[in-house]
C-alpha cells in the first residue's frame, strides 16, 4: 500500500502520495469568464497610473529587519493597523493566473487577508515594490520549478504592479515560460517549468527521472541570470523510475521485478544535488542561487484530494499547534541538507555563486486557510482539482515569500 502524508493538524485526515500524484498539478489556464468582484466593496480599487522614474534615480532606503533577525521563523499576527489592507486585488493586478483567483471565483471570506507574518524578534517591513525594483535595477531573476514556482512569480508581478506593469517578452504563449521585463528598471523575471530539475518524460502511467542529468530546459540559458529561484516538490509524489548513468537504479511505486523502491525522497534529494552543482560547479554560475523549501503538501482535510478532501479553514493555525511532519518534513530536510552540502561543497571549490536558502515551509505550514479550495474555478465547471489545497490565493499569505525575498536581495548597507 502507498504510504500517507501526515497532516499539519494530526487530527486531520491523511492524503496519500497517490493521491496527489495523478491530478494536483495538471491544472492548465482556462478562458476568461465575466464576473463582479465579490471584494469591491470592501477592498479599494487602485489607481490605473503607473508611476515611472526617470533611469538612474533611486528610491528611498528599503526597511530593514535588524541583523540577525531570523526571517522565517516567527507566527501570523492580526493586521490591524492601515497595513490590513492587501498590497493588490484582481481588479488592479490583471496577471494572476484563474485558478488562483480567489477574489474573481467568490471567496466569501476575507479575513486570511488581515494577516501579517512577523518574525521572533523582530518586525517584518510592508513591501515595498520601489525599494525590491531599485535593488534589482539592471538585474534578471528567474523563478526555476513548478506551478508553485509561477504562483511565485506571479505574485510578485502583482506587488510591483503598483509602480510598473512589465512587458512580456516571451516567445509563446505559454504559461510555462514566460520572460517579463519592467522597462523603466531594465528588470527581467523569467519563469522556467521544471517540475522535476532534472531530465524526465513520461511513458504511460510511470516518469523516468534522469536524476544525474540537469533539466536542459532551464540549464541552457540560466547563466544569463543575475539570481535564480529553485524550488519543486510536488512532482516527486508521482510514480517514477530513477536512471543514473543512464541506467535504471530504482523506482517509486512501479512494482518491476528486480528494480529495488528507495522511495520518492530519494529521487527528490538527488535531483537537487544535480540541479545545484551546475550552479556551483566549474565556475559557471556567477550570481546568487535561491533555495526555496517547498509549499505544505498536507492541507487537505476531512478526506483525501478526491474523496471530499478541502481546506476551508478561514484564519492561520499557531506555531504550537501544527508540526511539520511526514513527507513535508521529509522533503524540507533533503532540501536543507543538499543546500548545506553544495554551498560547502562550492565554498571549497572557489565558486562565485552566492548561496541563500528562503525557509518559507514553517510560515506556511501554518496557513491552511490561505489556499483556492473550490475558488479557484465556477461550481459548473469540471476542473481536475476541484479543491485546490496545494496553490496560493492571490493576494494571499504567499505575498509573505516575497516580503522575505526583498529582505534578501536588499544589499549590505555601507
Amino acid at each position: 500500500m502507498q504510504k500517507k502524508l501526515q497532516l499539519v493538524n494530526p487530527a486531520a485526515a491523511t492524503l496519500p502520495a497517490l493521491a496527489v500524484l495523478t491530478l494536483v498539478f495538471l491544472l492548465t489556464s482556462r478562458r476568461q469568464h465575466p464576473s463582479i468582484d465579490t471584494y469591491r466593496s470592501a477592498l479599494p480599487s487602485s489607481t490605473s497610473v503607473v508611476h515611472r522614474p526617470p533611469p538612474g534615480s533611486s528610491t528611498a532606503a528599503a526597511a530593514r529587519v535588524p541583523k540577525g533577525c531570523d526571517i522565517f521563523r516567527g507566527e501570523w499576527v492580526p493586521d490591524d493597523d492601515g497595513g490590513a489592507l492587501p498590497y493588490y486585488t484582481n481588479l488592479s493586478c490583471p496577471l494572476i493566473q484563474e485558478h488562483q483567483n480567489c477574489m474573481k471565483y467568490g471567496r466569501p471570506d476575507r479575513g486570511f487577508l488581515r494577516w501579517r507574518w512577523r518574525p521572533a524578534g523582530c518586525e517584518m517591513p510592508r513591501f515595498d515594490a520601489e525599494a525590491f525594483l531599485d535593488a534589482v535595477r539592471g538585474r534578471s531573476l528567474a523563478f526555476v520549478g513548478d506551478s508553485l514556482a509561477r504562483n511565485h512569480m506571479q505574485s510578485l508581478m502583482c506587488l510591483l504592479s503598483k509602480v510598473e506593469y512589465p512587458k512580456d517578452l516571451s516567445t509563446n504563449t505559454s504559461s510555462e515560460f514566460k520572460t517579463m521585463h519592467y522597462e523603466s528598471y531594465n528588470f527581467t523575471i523569467a519563469i522556467f517549468w521544471s517540475p522535476f530539475l532534472v531530465k524526465a518524460n513520461q511513458s504511460e502511467t510511470l516518469w523516468n527521472l534522469f536524476l544525474d542529468e540537469p533539466d536542459e530546459s532551464w540549464t541552457a540559458g540560466i547563466t544569463a541570470f543575475d539570481y535564480v529561484i529553485l524550488s519543486a516538490a510536488n512532482w516527486f509524489t508521482r510514480p517514477s523510475v530513477f536512471y543514473e548513468g543512464g541506467r535504471v537504479v530504482a523506482c517509486h511505486y512501479c512494482h518491476f521485478p528486480g528494480v529495488p523502491d528507495r522511495t520518492l525522497r530519494y529521487s527528490l534529494r538527488m535531483a537537487f544535488r544535480a540541479a545545484l552543482r551546475v550552479l556551483t560547479g566549474e565556475g559557471r554560475f556567477n550570481g546568487t542561487v535561491v533555495v526555496r523549501t517547498l509549499s505544505p503538501t498536507s492541507h487537505f482535510e476531512g478526506g483525501e484530494w478526491d474523496k471530499g478532501g478541502d481546506c476551508r479553514r478561514t484564519r492561520p493555525v499557531a506555531a504550537n499547534e501544527t508540526r511539520m511532519a511526514g513527507l513535508d518534513l521529509d522533503f524540507h530536510t533533503a532540501q536543507v541538507e543538499e543546500f548545506e552540502k553544495a554551498k560547502k561543497e562550492a565554498a571549497a571549490a572557489g565558486s562565485s555563486a552566492r548561496m541563500v536558502l528562503m525557509d518559507t515551509t514553517p510560515a506556511m505550514l501554518q496557513r491552511p486557510d490561505g489556499h483556492p479550495s473550490r475558488y479557484g474555478h465556477w461550481p459548473h465547471e469540471n476542473v481536475a482539482l476541484y479543491n485546490d489545497c496545494v496553490h496560493w490565493c492571490l493576494p494571499g499569505p504567499i505575498d509573505a515569500w516575497n516580503e522575505m525575498l526583498l529582505q534578501m536581495l536588499l544589499p549590505d548597507p555601507v
